[in-house]
């Protein structure tokens, strides 16, 4: 039997192995859920056009609890329009949530649960998972997926080696002022309107850049203390190993 570290099957080698492939990779491994974890929501959709709406439906399921999924702040996929956002949106859309809210109505021909937490139109719009003729609502709404995308695209920049090992955390305050800031206001004065003031329903432009903010701000802080975690943890288990392999050559 070899007296290399390689060939000892104890857990603790075991599990040095595991975090030193696990640091050596997980920008890769990171990026590759990432990716998936943004494609399944317009998965969905395209299932429930196919007539897979057995498999569209777990999807819609695993996502529900992280998203509001409100038809009027959605992208529909293979219908008459892309959104259908509500009147206060100001967006002159052909059709506006409220207008198509009698034919969600009659689509779920079931009534909102009296302890429902939400109001009524709420309801409607976040059961509703679309129909021929309005399309297929993606599985998260429009500023998730925005940010979704901003994770992957800060992580796809930083695997650039050149970005990877120049790239610095990003300041505090720049990630204030770029990532929290544009989200914050925009989120948080949708959802005090018609309370202390005039009732305000953000568009998908401002849910799309904000979004997008938060996103790449998101992956510039987090990316970088990763990559310095992960070297730290490649230089210790290498070193671990090399004095391991030192001391069982010294033994034979």
């Amino acid at each position: 039997m070899s007296n290399s570290p390689k060939s000892d099957n104890s857990w603790a080698v075991r599990l040095n192995r595991w975090a030193l492939a696990w640091s050596r990779h997980y920008l890769k491994v990171l990026l590759s859920v990432l990716g998936v974890f943004l494609l399944l929501p317009f998965a969905a959709p395209t299932l429930m056009r196919l007539g897979a709406t057995g498999a569209a439906e777990v999807i819609y399921s695993v996502y529900r609890p992280l998203c509001h999924t409100f038809a009027f702040r959605s992208w529909f996929l293979y219908g008459e329009q892309t959104i259908y956002p509500r009147e206060a949106a100001n967006l002159g859309a052909a059709q506006s949530y409220e207008a198509i809210l009698p034919q969600i109505m009659a689509n779920l021909n079931r009534l909102p649960p009296p302890d429902s937490p939400i109001p009524p139109d709420q309801w409607y719009a976040r059961e509703f998972l679309g129909d021929p003729q309005l399309g297929y609502k993606v599985a998260i709404c429009q500023r998730d997926i925005a940010i979704y995308a901003g994770l992957f695209i800060g992580g796809v920049i930083y695997a650039v080696p050149r970005v990877r090992r120049q790239l610095r955390p990003v300041p505090i305050w720049l990630y204030v002022l770029l990532g929290l800031a544009p989200i914050g206001i925009d989120g948080f004065s949708q959802l005090l309107s018609g309370r202390l003031w005039e009732l305000r329903e953000t568009t998908p432009t401002f849910r799309v850049i904000t979004g997008l903010l938060f996103g790449l701000m998101n992956a510039w802080l987090a990316f970088p203390y990763l990559e310095a975690t992960a070297r730290e943890t490649i230089q210790e288990i290498e070193a671990k190993f090399a004095k391991r392999a030192k001391r069982l050559s010294q033994k034979s």
